[in-house]
């Protein structure tokens, strides 16, 4: 692990009434080239950060103290949470993203990631249901770390949730359940009143948050699109969050 200290962080922030970590964020960085995305996450001007970056060799550097706030979710919401940045750590990994080139995370980056993670899971004790994407707090603004990101292969090792059976529904496709269900897991949606237009624009509302859904749970389409297939996996990854949760 090598020290790259970025400037960009503060204190945490009590979150209704309790101070700690409880999430760890995934992102990809979206840029060009490791030394860039180093460049831009010590800039105080940018003013972003993240706790963690690793290289697609597997290098893995250290940023930000975890006891630290970094700034990388932004405007952000999982379960009743806003502000995820007082209550994560945040990794970023190496790609170019859907904006430079978007392509697969090698396998030595990966296996780094996963060694990491379970160090900070270790150490905060994060849940598996805890473990997320930056798109999963941030429908529509973020489609982080995305589609190819193997979520279903790292649940099996701890890190994150993956069901493990599917759910027969009825024959139409429900979206208010479906919403309600995505409330359910976590996922900032329309039926939830507490959220301002910040967060979730009205008019793009649902289709972002099925969209982030499909990037994690049903990667093959991530298109918005709730059809049955996404609402039968939309139940089945909520009652295994229920399970999680006790």
């Amino acid at each position: 692990m090598k020290e790259f200290p970025s400037p960009n962080f503060g204190p945490r922030k009590p979150v209704n009434g309790v101070t700690g970590v409880r999430h760890l964020v995934v992102h990809y960085t979206g840029m060009q080239s490791c030394a860039q995305a180093l460049e831009r996450l010590c800039d105080a001007k940018a003013e972003v950060s993240a706790h963690y970056l690793i290289d697609e060799d597997g290098t893995i550097y250290r940023m930000v103290d975890e006891n630290m706030r970094a700034w990388h979710a932004g405007v952000s919401f999982w379960h009743g949470q806003r502000d995820i940045n007082s209550t994560s750590v945040g990794i970023e990994i190496v790609n170019p993203g859907h904006e430079y080139g978007y392509r697969a995370f090698p396998d030595v980056q990966i296996a780094a990631f996963a060694d990491l993670a379970r160090e900070i899971m270790q150490r905060h004790g994060i849940t598996a249901q805890d473990v997320l994407g930056h798109s999963d707090v941030a429908p529509g603004r973020k489609t982080d770390p995305g589609e190819l990101f193997p979520w279903q292969s790292l649940a099996a090792r701890g890190i994150g949730l993956w069901p493990e059976d599917s759910v027969t529904l009825p024959g139409h496709v429900d979206m208010t359940g479906a919403l309600r269900r995505l409330s359910d897991i976590g996922y900032a949606v329309p039926l939830t009143p507490e959220l301002g237009s910040d967060i979730l624009p009205a008019e793009s509302g649902m289709t972002d948050v099925i969209a982030a859904f499909q990037g994690r749970y049903r990667q093959a389409r991530a298109d918005g699109v709730l059809d049955g297939e996404t609402a039968s996996r939309i139940a089945a990854v909520a009652v295994r969050f229920a399970e999680a949760r006790g």
